[in-house]
């Protein structure tokens, strides 16, 4: 039996980030700088080395990926197709990646560039939620 409220809970997260990526993809490619409600300057974090971890991609490009991904995956589950393939055990090793990148960039945020983006930390928020969610509702 499919927990169908953890499942739209997960994918509106999903969707959320989404939102909050795709708005930092389009800043840098105006190259305008991102409204930053608290913390400090996130061009100081946006614009760091540490902005492009993997391969030279922008981290922001990676999370879109992510949160798009993931969100394809739980709508397929909600919809129920393709019962063979194990979804939730996909999402699962997702979401524990996202997770450690996560806390990797939030320590770098803290230690290493000693400035916050309030994007970055709203990502880690909603990463986050999505762990709460997965841990407490056993869906995995």
């Amino acid at each position: 039996m499919i927990n169908l409220t953890s499942h739209a809970l997960l994918f509106t997260l999903a969707a959320i980030g989404v939102s909050e990526t795709s708005y930092l993809i389009r800043k840098r490619m105006a190259a305008e700088k991102p409204v930053c409600p608290i913390g400090e300057d996130c061009g100081i974090v946006l614009n760091s080395k540490y902005n492009k971890l993997f391969f030279g991609i922008h981290n922001e490009i990676i999370g879109i990926l992510f949160y798009a991904l993931f969100a394809a995956i739980m709508a397929l589950i909600v919809i129920d197709i393709d019962t063979s393939i194990p979804w939730l055990t996909i999402i699962y090793f997702f979401l524990v990646a996202a997770s450690i990148m996560s806390l990797i960039f939030t320590y770098l945020q803290w230690q290493v560039i000693k400035a916050w983006c309030f994007w970055c930390i709203m990502s880690a928020a909603t990463i986050g939620l999505m762990d709460l969610i997965v841990i407490t509702s056993k869906i995995v």
